[in-house]
């Protein structure tokens, strides 16, 4: 075979495999051809098995880095970029605050695609290559999210039809109508997106579960993020004809339709055992969001602790989100530490970096549907990456360890977690170089 089908990358390797698995190759090869995983070893067994194709211009050495799987980022919104850092104090103030407001500037359509160019460039620089994506309500945003986003994502326009913002509220049809029209125009990779109870009226979302299941589209909303936003959905929904008899918010999204396998809840915090069991009878999944969930003083809302053990106990399939901008930082690596701090009191010994890392990469991409082809780095599956320079010390015994020492150093600069990834690699081809 031609040398130039293949691209030999030199470093040390990072592969998660489950909770509590992660390949570590301290000084590794990963092989590339046609955009593919080829092999993954160590060095000095690829430099063997591979002499005869090796050259000067297809092995590239990143020398005191590590080589991992591109993130997915499961729950964020790219129009609040913007208000990610501002002041937390509860989530309906922030909401009404900040958020709203910056979102009506997406109405214009030279702003939304200033803005995606600004935001999608800044994702992939962080090494995000997958997930699932909020816009505004306006069509011309999610039209240019869809057209600077790079990876495997879906993306939805939030839908608002009551207890909205005059200038954020829509007539039921015209949600309705834009629903189908995304589908129609971006199939698959549109996602329903009802912003929470609280702004969806029921018949849109019955009417747009409906379009969506039947054309295999994901769903996203938000549910029990926190307990006054929980008090809040109960009192509007008892008086809605039909509801009256609810008895939790899980049970508003079960009797429109909104639950199912293609089905992404944000957060998940406070939910009851009933709750969890109907989430899993239903096969969806809970996008758990530590940054954004974080105490006020750690920029996060202060909405509370996600139990991982008890969604994990129901059985119910989980990953990792950034809530951008409930989560003040792009970058999973804060995401990740977050997980792993927040729970050190309540679960140390649960709560790894190794488990942190498949929640950020493989189980996103399980979720989504598309581990087969991506979400690590298994043979035969596109070569998507990142690259951190990082000189691991040299009696590094398994990734634990060099997770800890790449990422527990940077947490009171939190910022600078946007600026670890140097490569970004997209099926083969590098999207972004530091």
């Amino acid at each position: 075979m031609a040398t130039q089908k293949y691209t030999f990358y030199k470093g040390a390797i990072l592969n998660p495999l489950s909770d509590k698995k992660c390949d570590f190759i301290a000084e590794g090869l990963l092989v590339v051809q046609k955009g593919k995983i080829k092999d993954l070893m160590p060095l000095n067994k690829g430099l063997k098995k591979y002499s005869q194709l090796i050259t000067s211009r297809n092995l590239i050495d990143f020398k005191d880095s590590v080589i991992m799987p591109g993130f997915f980022d499961m729950h964020f919104h790219w129009v609040q970029d913007d208000v990610r850092e501002m002041p937390k104090d509860s989530l309906l103030e922030w909401l009404q605050k900040y958020t709203f407001p910056t979102e009506m500037k997406f109405a214009q359509k030279e702003f939304s695609q200033k803005k995606a160019k600004e935001f999608f460039k800044k994702l992939t620089a962080t090494g995000t290559i997958g997930g699932a994506c909020y816009s505004s309500i306006h069509e011309n945003a999610i039209v240019a999210a869809m057209k600077e986003v790079k990876g495997d994502f879906v993306i939805g326009n939030v839908l608002m039809n009551m207890h909205s913002p005059e200038e954020l509220t829509q007539s039921e049809d015209e949600s309705i109508n834009l629903t189908k029209k995304l589908i129609k125009r971006f199939g698959k990779k549109h996602c329903f997106t009802p912003r929470f109870a609280i702004t969806t009226t029921p018949k849109v979302m019955k009417e747009g579960s409906r379009l969506a299941d039947k054309a295999g589209c994901f769903k996203q909303t938000h549910l029990s993020e926190t307990p006054a936003e929980i008090d809040f959905v109960l009192s509007i929904y008892k008086k809605i004809p039909g509801f009256e008899k609810v008895k939790t918010y899980t049970d508003i999204y079960s009797k429109t339709g909104m639950l199912g396998k293609r089905s992404l809840m944000g957060h998940g915090i406070h939910l009851s055992e009933n709750e969890l069991k109907t989430l899993k009878k239903t096969k969806t999944s809970v996008i758990h969001c530590p940054t954004s969930n974080a105490p006020i003083k750690e920029l996060g809302l202060g909405s509370g602790l996600f139990n991982f053990k008890k969604t994990e106990k129901s059985k119910v399939s989980w990953a990792l989100g950034s809530d951008i901008g409930g989560g003040p930082f792009l970058s999973m690596f804060d995401v990740m530490r977050s997980f792993v701090d927040q729970n050190k009191k309540s679960a140390p010994r649960e709560a790894t970096y190794v488990k942190a890392l498949y929640r950020s990469t493989l189980a996103g991409a399980k979720i989504l549907g598309c581990d087969k082809k991506t979400g690590n780095l298994a043979k035969n599956k596109e070569a998507s990456f990142i690259v951190v320079p990082f000189k691991a010390k040299p009696d590094l015994r398994n990734a634990e360890e060099l997770l800890l020492q790449m990422i527990g150093p940077l947490k009171n600069q939190r910022s600078s977690y946007e600026d670890l990834v140097s490569y970004t690699c997209l099926k083969g081809k590098m999207i972004f170089k530091r």
